[in-house]
């Protein structure tokens, strides 16, 4: 019989949290990396200077050793050594499957393609001014396992991505959405409906589904008798949604307003709908509606998705390094394009790794918004081809390039927007790094 071992693949920010929980709870561990220098490999040494490492490449040795494997959210399962375990029954999950099977307290699980941390964000804001101990964890950069407190917890609100998902099979939230489906993650998956599998598994075992009345692909596969449903349409008897009022829009329930539109902090229609979102996702938990439309009123976004950094020479610049797909652009464009409404154009920056993304989708918004299109990275040549028939594009060398020419090519009133549509690691640390590039370049200016 094998002595208990688990074995952490991949020191990121997630291992490192599984290699805390080991060493609270007494439990064997060793970790391997793909990469020679982990981002966490200092802080390992520091806190468990005994514990066994491989780095330079996952190490076949360890992961035969495993009577469990922990495998970060950057790690593929089809690793061939991690398959390899598998066939020989060594369990490989992931963080978030030894939280789920801990935790006491319900779970509000929220997954799609764009605006999980701005939903889940504001859900936890809005459970907090509702008198509730909320905390929020997961994808938007907290790991599950460094929240886990139920003697201290109402409710945890967690973000999961495709790749967490996949590794958490005893997942059975209280409520969970799938709030919109892009392609994404095309380097990772082998196709769109592949992808689109991962996600839906959040209703496996949910009590409530919450979906988009806008996106089809956000229904449980399966028939499930407790749906509520938000979408920028009139909602019917129970769904949430936008109606029309004496000349105003209003978040409504049903057939009655809740708020005016206009009374948002956050501004575009994909920002209405993630209000919308939120609304419907704490629905089941009946709390004090003043204190929820207090927090969707003054709820102000996260940094870098979609957030004004400057407003300079008659030019409103716009920061959504957060975009790091097609679909987050796409919502961007629509969102800001709209609120424009014919007023002036959009100069769109954009770039970076392509994830295997199809850049043509971007084809109709751009023709109808975009004044110019500013492409740099590795995936600039890719999409200059997909867009050149429908806008004006410029391909330059690398960020700087892009917002001195996006300087030039605006005219008073327009809105530049960086929206990448891409991966930020070609040129950046993460798409945080990137954003503060950016707006240090506007600063500048």
């Amino acid at each position: 019989m094998k002595k208990e071992l688990y074995v952490i693949i991949g020191l990121g920010r997630t291992g490192l949290s599984c290699a805390c929980y080991c060493l609270a709870n007494d439990i064997p561990f060793a970790v391997t990396d793909a990469s020679d220098q982990p981002m966490f490999a200092k802080e390992l040494a520091e806190m468990a200077p005994d514990a066994e490492t491989a780095f330079g490449g996952l190490s076949a040795k360890l992961i035969k050793k495993a009577t469990l494997l922990l495998v970060s959210p950057g790690v593929s399962l089809q690793e061939p050594l991690i398959q390899e375990a598998v066939k020989k029954h060594i369990p490989a999950i992931g963080d978030t499957e030894l939280f789920v099977k801990l935790a006491k307290k319900p779970i509000i699980a929220i997954t799609g393609s764009n605006a999980k941390s701005t939903v889940t964000s504001l859900i936890g804001d809005m459970l907090k001014r509702a008198g509730k101990r909320a905390v929020v964890a997961g994808n938007i950069g907290i790991p599950v396992l460094d929240v886990l407190n139920d003697d201290d917890v109402d409710f945890y609100v967690i973000e999961l991505s495709s790749f967490q998902l996949e590794r958490t099979p005893s997942l059975a939230p209280y409520i969970a959405t799938v709030l919109n489906i892009c392609e994404d993650h095309m380097d990772r998956y082998s196709s769109l409906d592949e992808y689109i599998k991962a996600k839906k598994s959040i209703y496996r075992h949910c009590q409530y589904a919450v979906v988009n009345r806008d996106d089809v692909r956000t229904y449980p596969d399966e028939k499930h008798s407790l749906i509520i449903s938000f979408g920028l349409d009139e909602p019917s008897a129970g769904e949430f949604g936008l109606r029309h009022d004496h000349g105003k829009d209003y978040l409504s329930f049903s057939n009655e307003n809740l708020m005016p539109v206009s009374e948002l902090k956050l501004s575009g229609q994909h920002n209405v709908l993630n209000v919308l979102a939120a609304l419907a996702i704490v629905a089941p938990l009946e709390l004090d509606r003043g204190a929820l439309l207090e927090s969707a009123r003054e709820f102000s976004g996260l940094p870098h998705r979609c957030q004004v950094v400057r407003e300079h020479a008659g030019l409103v610049w716009y920061n959504d390094s957060k975009g790091t797909n097609v679909g987050a652009t796409l919502a961007a464009l629509n969102g800001l394009g709209v609120k424009q409404a014919g007023r002036a154009k959009i100069i769109l920056i954009a770039g970076g790794v392509g994830k295997g993304a199809d850049f043509s989708l971007l084809r109709p918004v751009v023709k109808q918004f975009v004044r110019k299109v500013i492409v740099f990275g590795e995936a600039s040549r890719q999409i200059e081809i997909s867009l050149r028939d429908y806008v004006d594009v410029e391909r330059v060398d690398n960020l700087q390039a892009a917002v001195e020419a996006a300087d030039l090519a605006a005219v008073r009133n327009d809105i530049v927007l960086f929206s990448p549509a891409c991966a930020s690691f070609d040129m950046f640390k993460n798409f945080e790094h990137r954003g503060a590039v950016f707006e240090q370049l506007v600063g500048e200016l």
